[in-house]
């Protein structure tokens, strides 16, 4: 990509009632738009790093067994009557709509009746099962604490896993392979040394839930760290018993502030039960399938990179994610020799399929360099006179400030 080309442009300020820094920098950089409280479009810088995260969650979850597909946000107002989660008075984060024809339909705000439902024609015997299914799904809630930027919107876009098993036991095989899958997902993310499995209430379902909080000052939840068993607890289920029962103790503990990354859930036969998903066993006994839940969201996931992978100067995104690669900035004049020799080192790059965002925009250096930090890809290239004379280019690490020095043939 051409930066010249690129139709969005960086701001030196952010919106004057944007709070949240990870939306302040995702603004000044041009990866996203604000439309409104809690909700906001991605640009093209902003979708390349989303699809990454996504293609990243993807491969984990087919390495999973998990089988993708998509469901719709539009959703039938009686399976939600059935499982007696339509009620505002039970759920109060639903968008719902009034339809032309008659009645009301409301945006999905997560997906676990729709896909009973579906599992319903498709699972009948013990053959059928185990099963796994995810998708990547835009998600609806009606936050009345919309404030913190990308990470908590309106609207924002979800992957979300399900299991079917048999028996509990099949279904805790499930879910400590998903607690892995997760583990595995937050370490190529760039953020696996500063994620948390936490022991959080696990409402009706079970005694706990597991989050994957990750540490940042801008976090709304606190969790007390047990740092050396890598695990830790949040505030609201924080007792003696708890502890007692999780082997830890309060000597052991720090208190951090966090972001909820992800969550996984054991959800039982509540659903099942309510929807009417069940199987046949060998001896032809009918059976509620057990069921789990496993979500991350994408869009919060992107705001929480922004959060913990960035300083004064910008974004500095892990290469996992990012956007592009390499970020070369020429520092020469249309049509000289600096120019020419950027031209060549982009098209080498992009012919060996290597992703370059090519800064050959007609500006200042210290304007392009201050683009560059803001922007945050994991390596700027410096093609300069000094570079042409001494043969090799200055390579500098965004996220350490380590410089390299590097002929075109070793960066290619």
């Amino acid at each position: 990509m051409r930066q010249s080309a690129l139709f969005t442009k960086t701001r030196r300020e952010a919106p004057a009632d944007e709070v949240a820094k990870n939306a302040q920098l995702l603004i000044r950089a041009g990866y996203v738009h604000k439309e409104m409280a809690g909700v906001y479009s991605y640009l093209p810088l902003g979708l390349r790093v989303l699809k990454n995260i996504e293609q990243i969650i993807r491969e984990e979850m087919n390495a999973l067994g998990g089988q993708e597909l998509v469901m719709t946000a539009l959703q039938d107002k009686a399976l939600w009557e059935r499982t007696d989660r339509w009620d505002d008075e039970k759920v109060d984060s639903w968008f719902k709509i009034a339809l032309k024809t008659g009645g009301e339909t409301g945006l999905a705000i997560t997906h676990e009746e729709p896909l009973t439902s579906i599992m319903t024609e498709h699972v009948s015997s013990y053959r059928d099962l185990p099963v796994m299914v995810y998708q990547f799904q835009t998600k609806f809630r009606n936050e009345l604490r919309a404030k913190s930027g990308v990470m908590r919107g309106k609207e924002f876009l979800m992957k979300d896993l399900y299991s079917f098993a048999r028996t509990d036991s099949e279904h805790q095989a499930q879910y400590d392979a998903a607690r892995e899958a997760y583990k595995k997902i937050f370490k190529r993310l760039g953020i696996g040394e500063r994620t948390y499995i936490t022991f959080a209430s696990g409402g009706v379902f079970s005694e706990f839930s597991e989050e994957f909080q990750t540490l940042s000052d801008a976090g709304e939840d606190t969790i007390f760290v047990d740092k050396e068993k890598k695990i830790a607890v949040n505030k609201e289920v924080m007792s003696d018993a708890t502890l007692q029962k999780l082997g830890l103790t309060k000597e052991a503990l720090v208190e951090k502030k966090v972001i909820e990354a992800g969550n996984i859930f054991h959800l039982g036969t509540r659903f099942s039960e309510a929807l009417g998903l069940a199987y046949t066993d060998e001896q032809g006994k009918r059976h509620p399938v057990v069921m789990g839940s496993y979500g991350i969201g994408v869009t919060r996931m992107l705001g929480i990179l922004a959060e913990v992978m960035s300083d004064e100067k910008g974004l500095a995104w892990p290469e996992s994610v990012a956007p592009f690669k390499y970020h070369i900035v020429s520092l020469g004049q249309k049509g000289d020799e600096v120019s020419r020799a950027a031209d060549a080192l982009y098209a080498d790059l992009t012919q060996k399929s290597i992703e370059v965002l090519y800064d050959d925009r007609e500006a200042r250096a210290g304007e392009k360099f201050a683009d560059s930090d803001l922007i945050g890809i994991p390596y700027r290239i410096v093609v300069g006179k000094e570079a042409l004379a001494s043969g090799e280019y200055e390579v500098v690490a965004r996220a350490t400030g380590a410089v390299a020095k590097k002929t075109h043939g070793e960066i290619l």
